[in-house]
C-alpha cells in the first residue's frame, strides 16, 4: 500500500508526470517483482530443494523441540522448515526416544509429524530424539519468502524495470561478495548468504544511477 501511495504522490519515481500512470506502473511492478522472484523460488525448490549431508559413520544427531544438533553446528528448525511440505529425512542405525528405541529404520521429520518406520507421531509428543546415522537430507530454499515480498515492494515503489535491474545486479553482487568473504576466511563455503541486503543495494544503485547505467551498457534507454 505504501508503494501505491508514494507512487501517486511522487510519479517521477516511475519516470512520468501522471499519477494515474505511476499507479499502473506501481501495480505492474509489484506483480512482476513478486511473481518473478516467486517463480525463481519455486523452480529453485524443485531443482535444489534438498541438501544431502554425508556424516562420519554412526554419527549422533539430536533433535530437540526447536533445533537440530549436528556434530559441528546447531540449526533452528525455523531455518529449515519454511512450509509444511518441508522435511528432514535419514536412514537411522538407531533411534532413541524417551521411552522407545528403534533399529535400522527410515526417519522423516516434518513441521507437524515424525515418521519412524511405519509409525507416525505428532511432533508435539516427541520433545527429544537421538539418532545414529551416516547421512541426512535437509530441506533448503533457493530464496526466502521475504525476498518475494521485498522484490514486490521494490516493484511497487520503482516499477518493473527496477525489479529486473535489482534481480540481475544482486545476482552479480551477492556471489562476488560471498567469494570475497570466503577468500578472506570470514565465511565458509557451506554458510548461508542472506540475499535481502544485496537486493536492497541493487535497488539503491537503480535509484541513483540505474537507468543511466543500463543506457550505457546496452546503448539505449530502458
Amino acid at each position: 500500500m505504501a508503494g501505491f501511495i508514494v507512487s501517486f504522490l511522487v510519479p517521477s519515481l516511475h519516470a512520468t508526470a501522471s499519477s494515474a500512470t505511476a499507479l499502473k506502473q506501481s501495480l505492474l511492478g509489484m506483480a512482476v517483482g513478486g511473481g518473478l522472484v516467486y517463480g525463481v523460488l519455486r523452480v529453485g525448490k524443485l531443482l535444489f530443494g534438498r541438501q544431502k549431508v554425508n556424516l562420519p559413520p554412526a554419527t549422533k544427531i539430536i533433535f530437540t523441540e526447536t533445533t537440530l544438533k549436528l556434530p559441528d553446528e546447531e540449526i533452528p528448525f525455523e531455518d529449515l522448515f519454511y512450509r509444511d511440505s518441508d522435511f528432514i529425512a535419514l536412514q537411522a542405525r538407531r533411534v532413541e526416544l524417551p521411552d522407545l528405541c528403534y533399529w535400522d529404520v527410515h526417519v522423516r521429520l516434518s513441521p507437524r509429524s515424525l515418521k519412524i518406520g511405519e509409525e507416525i507421531f505428532s511432533t508435539e509428543d516427541v520433545p527429544q530424539m537421538e539418532v545414529m546415522t551416516d547421512q541426512i537430507i535437509l530441506p533448503r530454499e533457493a530464496m526466502g519468502f521475504g525476498d518475494v515480498k521485498f522484490m514486490a515492494a521494490i516493484g511497487a515503489f520503482l516499477g518493473w524495470p527496477a525489479v529486473l535491474f535489482s534481480l540481475m545486479m544482486s545476482s552479480i553482487i551477492a556471489p562476488s561478495s560471498g567469494v570475497t568473504l570466503i577468500a578472506a576466511k570470514k565465511q565458509e563455503w557451506s554458510s548461508r548468504l542472506p540475499y535481502g541486503p544485496y537486493i536492497a543495494l541493487a535497488a539503491l544503485i537503480w535509484i541513483f544511477s540505474g537507468p543511466r547505467l543500463v543506457s550505457w551498457v546496452f546503448g539505449g534507454a530502458l
